[in-house]
């Protein structure tokens, strides 16, 4: 702990290794909420927590400052749980223990939770200075952001005073963000009976491990394998010509992460194991060559296990097993607006087998909110056909790209003057919370900007120090530059 808090800019890094010792999943973020309510009281600051339990705290201007516009630095208290299978980390009760490797801070085999961590503890640390320069300044952290963003949905209007909005959210140092995408779940259950076990059978557990996994916006062009994808191969592989029995099936966790790790329970009758051996084998060095480069550590591996006391009930297993390998996956269009920006996207995130029922849950992605749609109702239509029920939740708005925002001119020529170079201006394919907030106050001049995180939303993340010290260095020089009302 101590190496962390002695990194540079302390005043950041302390605060950030604080919120590492607070346990803060998704949903489970109240005590990131007490943290952050108290850290605005205890400066003798107005602290507001709002219904949903965002958190608002609001700082005067620095002397000579109050004829700035009143910035908001906007970011949310929660973070991704995402751990390796081999290791017993309680993402509620234990705390994420950070270390320095290198150039980066990076976490043991879990999340790191710089995401978004780095911008709540930059954006404190202004609060807590009382040498920078600033207009009147607000601080907006949100809930529940990675899992449904309903702390940015459920903001009232009227709280906030703002002119201009910094999110602090983006993942790339050097890159300004003035857009992102929108997004959608579609989720899908595939009710099934359970039937008696094949006489004469063998039982088989697949394994699918050592994927990268990732963000299922930010990494989704980077082309690493998906679990789902890669373990329903297998089973429609085999299941196409065998007598080949689906019992149980558990991969991925998180709808907004690339699944890493999965496994399936399946029976096969003992007449025909040496088909079912012959088939994986083959079918095993193929998976694994077209991902040699992306995923070097893939491993695929298949056990004869224990019998398990039911199977799913063929028609279910045979439906899911055709919906899964038809279901869309990557990336679906890349921007014509933007070089570069995938415009819309699909993550196969979840399948997993539940009492009476199978899980199947998918976030789709895209710049274009009619492409958004079209994509759902596309994937809604594999699954329905298959006979699942299917629903379409939590959707959330774009944030369209302006151009000629003047907050981003101001922030390219402080970047200019500050590192002789102006900085890249960008979308982003992935959930801001820009474009929900701007629902509710629309004459935000909104912009995104971060530190250098690689991997978010998987156990490899990692944030680069240097451009830790960058990222706060560039919001303290904006903050003094802010333009007059």
């Amino acid at each position: 702990m101590s190496e962390i808090r002695n990194l540079e800019p302390k005043a950041v890094w302390e605060i950030f290794q604080q919120l590492c010792d607070i346990p803060r999943p998704s949903k489970k973020e109240q005590k990131a909420v007490e943290f952050a309510k108290k850290f605005g009281e205890d400066l003798g600051l107005e602290t507001i927590v709002d219904e949903i339990q965002n958190v608002i705290i609001k700082k005067p201007a620095t002397p000579g400052m109050e004829d700035r516009k009143t910035v908001v630095l906007q970011g949310h208290l929660d973070m991704v749980p995402q751990k390796n299978s081999d290791i017993n980390h309680n993402f509620e009760t234990d705390p994420i223990q950070a270390y320095v490797d290198g150039e980066w801070v990076t976490a043991k085999d879990t999340t790191l939770g710089a995401d978004n961590g780095i911008g709540v503890a930059a954006s404190l640390a202004v609060l807590k200075s009382k040498d920078i320069q600033h207009g009147p300044l607000e601080v907006l952290l949100t809930i529940d952001e990675e899992t449904g963003m309903t702390g940015a949905e459920n903001l009232k209007a009227g709280i906030l005073k703002a002119d201009i909005m910094i999110n602090t959210d983006s993942e790339d140092e050097g890159e300004l963000y003035i857009g992102c995408a929108g997004g959608v779940d579609t989720n899908a259950k595939f009710y099934f009976k359970e039937e008696s076990v094949p006489t004469d059978s063998a039982a088989f557990r697949i394994d699918v491990k050592g994927l990268k996994g990732g963000h299922s916006g930010l990494d989704i062009p980077l082309g690493r394998g998906n679990s789902n994808k890669i373990l329903n191969r297998i089973l429609y592989a085999v299941n196409k010509t065998l007598e080949v029995r689906l019992a149980d099936i558990q991969s991925g966790s998180l709808r907004n992460a690339i699944p890493r790790e999965g496994f399936a329970v399946v029976t096969v009758l003992k007449s025909q194991l040496g088909d079912f051996k012959a088939f994986i084998d083959e079918l095993v060095p193929q998976i694994k060559s077209e991902l040699s480069v992306t995923e070097p550590g893939l491993a695929i591996t298949y056990d004869e296990t224990t019998m398990p006391a039911k199977v799913i009930d063929e028609k279910t297993s045979n439906n899911l097993i055709k919906a899964l390998y038809g279901f869309p996956n990557g990336v679906i269009r890349m921007s014509d607006a933007m070089e570069g920006l995938v415009e819309t996207s699909t993550n196969l995130a979840i399948v997993s087998k539940k009492n009476g029922f199978i899980e199947v849950a998918s976030l789709q992605r895209s710049s274009v909110d009619s492409s958004k749609e079209d994509l759902a109702n596309m994937i809604r239509c594999v699954l329905e056909l298959a006979g699942a029920e299917v629903v379409h939740e939590g959707a959330y708005p774009g944030w369209n790209p302006n151009i000629n925002s003047p907050i981003l001119k101001t922030m390219q020529d402080v970047y200019n003057n500050k590192w002789g170079k102006v900085p890249e201006i960008k979308a982003i394919h992935a959930g801001l919370e820009c474009g929900i907030i701007m629902e509710n106050y629309p004459n935000l001049d909104t912009i995104s900007f971060g530190p250098t995180i690689r991997f978010p939303h998987s156990p490899d993340e990692k944030v680069n120090i240097k451009t830790v010290g960058m990222f706060y260095d560039f919001l303290i020089e904006t903050l003094k530059n802010i333009p007059k009302k």
